[in-house]
């Protein structure tokens, strides 16, 4: 799948790519752990997903995580 087929914005309508950073845009607990993400909270080096709603990143407590794009702006 070429990057012209998948087409990720985050909430605020801008294009995401691999290796972005992206923050937070409100509070989001964390299913399964105690975790909760505080609105702020920095997310670097960012990888897409075949669904063009999702994307992966790291966090200081969370390793692995899958975001929704709705949640989350470019930094």
């Amino acid at each position: 799948m070429s990057d012209e087929e998948l087409l990720v914005k985050d909430s605020n309508g801008t294009r995401l790519a691999d290796g972005d950073a992206v923050t937070v845009i409100k509070d989001l607990k964390v299913k399964g752990t105690s975790v909760t993400l505080k609105r702020g909270t920095l997310a670097k080096n960012i990888r897409l997903t075949d669904d063009p709603d999702l994307i992966e990143c790291n966090v200081d407590k969370v390793k692995g995580l899958v975001l929704r794009t709705e949640f989350v702006k470019k930094a």
